[in-house]
């Protein structure tokens, strides 16, 4: 949907100017008047190829969006408007994408949008689990608190990557050390060793034998290895073009040995945390399902999700499909039920 920026009065004179999303330039025009703004000027936002970014892996740092949502929180507590608070928020911020929105937010606040609709128009910089809460939060009248619990979700979420990324590095490190050195070996010690034992005629044991013709077949044939990986990667991709394949992949994710357990536990613990959240936030449980699904990050454990969605609105417990996936822990399935006994599942889950 195209973006207009416009310049308008309200009837009191005060003068406003910012943007917002229309289908058109007339549809931009009768929504300013319909918020009883005397239109001065609308003209559709151009954005060139120059003017993109080029975007790869997560539009913002996680650290820098805690410190948005702490800060933010802070500003609103202390009684200050939302679009002023914005305003203070956009001149500290130094991440350019993070910036960039909260001033077209606080434009589209200032012109009448609430907060969370405002930030729909950002779903790269502001994710949808996120929108809900700040949703839940306007309707509450809590926001301060719903952005300080927000803080608290993604600060963990950082801190969860960051263990990932340590606990993986040192495997990947010594795979590709391992594969580096036997490529060495196989091309540059082997040969050597292989004419040494040509010249005695010694008769060889099968493994010392099985060594030599592996080093002789990387030599000599190097090029059909290099047309082998390229042929393994374009089958991968084709099974990546539908959808039992991207399963498949995922599910042999977590079947992988040492990587396997890390990817399933990080997937468990962003589901449960997400959801916790959501609980917290005053967010139906269907709904939150429906967000989890799309952070967790492997399709194995979404497909799960799905069918526990579906148990719910039968009226079973979410504790059962995810019991029978033989996917979940018993320690998170019986807090689970302890949860729903309870009636703190939000607080079972963030555990």
């Amino acid at each position: 949907m195209p973006q207009f920026r416009y310049d308008a009065v309200y009837a009191n004179g005060k003068k406003v100017s910012g943007t917002l999303r229309a289908s058109s330039k007339q549809q931009a025009i009768n929504e300013l008047v319909g918020k009883g703004l005397a239109v001065r000027s609308v003209a559709e936002k151009k954005t060139g190829v120059l003017d993109n970014e080029i975007i790869i892996g997560r539009a913002v740092k996680l650290d820098d969006f805690v410190i948005f949502c702490r800060q933010f929180a802070t500003l609103i507590k202390a009684g200050i408007q939302i679009d002023q608070g914005l305003d203070i928020m956009e001149e500290q911020t130094t991440a350019k994408r993070l910036k960039a929105a909260i001033g077209d937010v606080a434009d589209q606040v200032r012109s009448g949008h609430q907060l969370s609709q405002a930030m729909v128009a950002h779903p790269r910089i502001f994710p949808e689990m996120f929108v809900n809460m700040v949703q839940s939060g306007e309707t509450g009248g809590n926001l301060d608190d719903v952005l300080e619990r927000m803080a608290d979700h993604y600060e963990k979420e950082h801190k969860t990557i960051q263990k990932i990324k340590s606990a993986m590095t040192y495997p990947i490190i010594v795979l590709i050390l391992a594969i580096a050195v036997v490529i060495f070996l196989l091309i540059k010690i082997v040969p050597t060793f292989a004419g040494m034992f040509q010249e005695q005629g010694a008769e060889l044991p099968f493994i010392t034998r099985l060594v030599m013709g592996a080093s002789g077949a990387v030599v000599q044939y190097w090029w059909m290895f290099l047309l082998a990986a390229g042929g393994a990667v374009a089958v991968v991709r084709m099974i990546l073009q539908n959808e039992e394949g991207k399963l498949a992949l995922d599910r042999l994710k977590l079947r992988l040995p040492v990587f396997g357990p890390i990817i399933k536990k990080a997937a468990i613990a962003r589901m449960a945390r997400t959801m916790a959240s959501l609980f917290s936030g005053g967010v139906q449980v269907l709904q939150a399902l429906d967000i989890a699904k799309k952070v967790v990050g492997n399709r194995v454990i979404v497909r799960v999700l799905g069918d526990a969605k579906s148990g719910l609105e039968r009226g079973k417990l979410l504790s059962e499909p995810l019991r029978q996936s033989g996917l979940f822990p018993k320690m998170v399935i019986s807090m689970l039920v302890v949860g729903e006994e309870t009636g703190q599942l939000d607080k079972m889950l963030a555990k």
